[in-house]
């Protein structure tokens, strides 16, 4: 019997649109901007281009993970709904909202001893999570088991590729994770580094490539090295953004283009508040299937 749901948080940054589709259950981030809370919930509360127009503006927004009884309140209706659980987390290489949703987890498998509760590790973050989301989802709604998809998640999870580049440095600077000195070089030079997510689920600097038109070839080069069967890849590609479509519109054209077998054309979405509030505008990440991440 197909009596699960498969949940993850907002953090997978997939569009409101997906999630009613395909009713998947998500649980928000939240983040404080300018003194006042706010929920991950995907723009409804503050629409993208604001959000990052505040940023552009000054406004150093912080976030933080959902907590275990915010994770209890989530999974509650479901359990007494009749429903096991398959939660896949935001990677415990960026935040720790993964041991929260344990603790919470093993708290309500004592009240719900007939009920199934498993967490996960994406180990992905944005729409790299949300792509793990997507393939798991699907498998579920094809009529796959429980222990099918968890199998089939397990298996997969070292094989979702994340590569970011970003070319406004402004929020790194201010949130300390590049000095003033070296960000301030590198936007004079038109520098945007390009990063990816490690075997661990850490955001890891890769390249430091001068212009915006380098780097986007560089992001597609990245693909075409690491993609499964090479330019015969036959699954789904998204690309997350933060207020710079045109720049994401760009590597997907050069994706659609080098790949003509992928699964559909490339889905671009916006970057969430909470990765957003570290990213700051002028981010693009994307996200594909391929070799096994080992490093």
């Amino acid at each position: 019997m197909n009596d699960y749901m498969i949940t993850c948080c907002s953090t997978a940054d997939l569009p409101q649109s997906w999630f009613d589709e395909h009713l998947v259950p998500y649980v928000c981030f939240h983040y404080t901007i300018d003194g006042k809370d706010y929920p991950d919930d995907l723009g409804k509360t503050i629409p993208f281009d604001k959000f990052y127009k505040m940023i552009q503006d000054g406004a150093q927004p912080t976030t933080s993970q959902v907590n275990v009884e915010q994770y209890e309140s989530f999974f509650t209706p479901l359990l007494e709904a009749g429903k096991d659980i398959l939660h896949l987390t935001l990677s415990s290489g960026i935040s720790g909202s993964v041991n929260s949703a344990r603790l919470a987890a093993e708290s309500l498998r004592e009240q719900f001893p007939d009920r199934r509760i498993e967490i996960v590790d994406s180990l992905a973050a944005s729409s790299g999570y949300g792509l793990l989301v997507a393939e798991a989802v699907e498998r579920k709604d094809n009529g796959a088991s429980f222990d099918e998809v968890l199998n089939w998640i397990h298996e997969n999870i070292q094989h979702v590729h994340h590569w970011f580049f970003s070319t406004d440095l402004t929020s790194y600077i201010r949130g300390g994770r590049v000095s003033k000195a070296s960000g301030f070089v590198g936007m004079a030079l038109k520098i945007c580094p390009l990063l990816n997510v490690n075997s661990e689920g850490k955001l890891i600097p890769r390249f430091k490539i001068r212009t915006k038109k380098k780097v986007i070839q560089e992001i597609v080069h990245q693909m075409e090295l690491h993609a499964r069967n090479g330019y015969d890849y036959d699954g789904r590609v998204f690309i997350s953004n933060s207020a710079c479509y045109e720049d994401a519109r760009a590597v997907a054209d050069l994706v659609e283009a080098k790949f003509p077998k992928m699964n559909g054309k490339v889905m671009i979405n916006s970057i969430g508040g909470v990765i957003g509030s570290h990213t700051g505008p002028g981010t693009v990440a994307l996200f594909f299937f391929g070799d096994e991440r080992t490093i």
